[in-house]
């Protein structure tokens, strides 16, 4: 894997996470009955982001909850068919909620299908929308992203590497060639 560019720094994610987030309220017209998902890994930290966000210019709590699925990942030299759901358990109420799925990158659209599946097997929202730092495009199924940090066009065989400081103790958005 060759390093190709640095996308975006830490301050480029705060603002495009704090756009999102403005973008989550000004969509809902308000917070009432929102729920916001992250996909683990790097999902769970930006969806905790949005609310505390949401929180500073809202005044109010938003629950936050989690998926744990096992990715489709790009990056592999094995990829896998389908995502696998590791852990479908929520641990927020999602019944009759407006569920909000966090993800850091968007590619194929299977891992979204995959949180999606786990949502549902957890009680039936009123709606699911989608939050994502980044949109690569390349997808392989109707799926799109309501929230958009930044679209960023990439090859097959380009990587995007998002850098979390809760989980990589960097805050970088990466471009790789494989």
């Amino acid at each position: 894997m060759n390093f190709k560019s640095n996308l975006l720094d830490e301050m480029a994610i705060k603002r495009a996470i704090a756009r999102i987030s403005h973008e989550i309220v000004e969509k809902n017209k308000g917070v009432d009955d929102i729920v916001l998902i992250g996909i683990k890994r790097r999902g769970m930290p930006l969806a905790e982001r949005i609310a505390e966000n949401i929180r500073s210019f809202e005044d109010t709590e938003v629950p936050v909850g989690s998926v744990d699925i096992t990715f489709y990942r790009d990056d592999l030299e094995q990829s896998y068919e389908m995502p696998m759901i590791k852990d479908a358990a929520i641990d927020v109420q999602i019944k009759g909620k407006k569920v909000i799925l966090v993800d850091d990158v968007i590619f194929t659209g299977r891992t979204v299908r995959a949180a999606i599946d786990a949502v549902f097997s957890n009680g039936r929202p009123q709606s699911i929308q989608l939050a994502v730092l980044i949109d690569r495009g390349h997808r392989e199924l109707p799926i799109r992203a309501d929230y958009v940090g930044k679209n960023i066009p990439t090859s097959r065989q380009e990587l995007i590497q998002v850098e979390l400081m809760e989980t990589d103790g960097n805050e970088a958005v990466k471009l790789y060639e494989l």
